[in-house]
């Protein structure tokens, strides 16, 4: 059995737990309630084998059930964890002064991400300005490891086969999708020059800018991540965008005990 957000029970050493983890997952991405066959057909489990995990959920208070409707949401629970773990994020903290003045400086929305490997990045920190365009995303959003201007860096900094690389870019939803040779292009003028660019691949109109961050040798663990309109971010000076997020991200490099990050 395989989970919709590929979680598989097959390898999982705690199926109940991966189970528990995709239901909120699928709850936290679905703007209204779900009932439980919903839940079931979404993620191929037994309806009452889903209905043992929700209820479990709802006993630790991190989902809520409605006795009227018979429909399961998310509940505070997960916003106490939440809070916690943005309260014990030095990344996070350490971050936010740096993407709310970028944010103002060039008009465009900041966000600041965790890597998961090469399955995922979460946006862990946001500032988003007060012109037209604002990226529709909010902390705990979760995108795949490659896609955009982050998903180039992830790649260029992280030493993955290329067969591996290429397996998971074939799965990946562009608007405007590059040929997997143009992106590995791409992927090695990344790391030369530190920074990664999406002119529109992601999302048409749009332009990305990334910057890795690490906290020790190894694979980036956060990125820095610029989003705007493209025509608005090269009026607005997007070679010093670029400039100004890699000494933002050597910046926090450094401040995050990495001693590899220069000034």
């Amino acid at each position: 059995m395989t989970f919709s957000d590929g979680t598989s029970n097959a390898t999982s050493k705690a199926p109940a737990i991966a189970r528990a983890a995709a239901i909120l997952r699928l709850l936290g991405k679905n703007d209204a309630p779900l009932g439980v066959q919903a839940i079931a057909r979404e993620l191929g489990l037994v309806p009452s084998t889903c209905l043992y995990v929700l209820r479990a959920l709802v006993e630790e208070e991190l989902i809520a059930f409605d006795a009227n409707t018979k429909r399961y949401a998310l509940d505070a629970g997960v916003l106490t964890l939440a809070r916690q773990w943005l309260g014990r994020s030095q990344f996070a903290d350490l971050a936010q002064p740096l993407l709310d003045r970028l944010c103002q400086s060039f008009e465009v929305t900041m966000l600041g991400v965790q890597v998961v490997g090469l399955d995922h990045m979460v946006v862990v920190g946001l500032a988003q300005s007060g012109h037209s365009f604002q990226l529709s995303t909010q902390i705990g959003s979760r995108f795949p490891a490659l896609i955009s201007a982050t998903g180039r860096c992830i790649a260029a900094f992280g030493d993955y086969p290329p067969a591996e690389l290429e397996r998971r870019f074939r799965k990946l939803r562009w608007d405007d999708p590059p040929e997997f040779e143009t992106w590995l292009a791409e992927v090695a003028e990344t790391r030369e020059r530190g920074f990664a660019l999406d002119e529109g691949n992601y999302i048409a109109g749009v332009t990305v800018v990334a910057a890795p961050v690490w906290k020790a040798p190894g694979h980036p663990t956060h990125a820095l991540v610029a989003t705007g309109l493209g025509k608005a971010m090269q009026r607005k000076g997007l070679r010093d965008l670029c400039d100004t997020l890699v000494t933002s991200a050597r910046t926090l490099s450094r401040q995050l005990g990495d001693a590899r990050a220069t000034s």
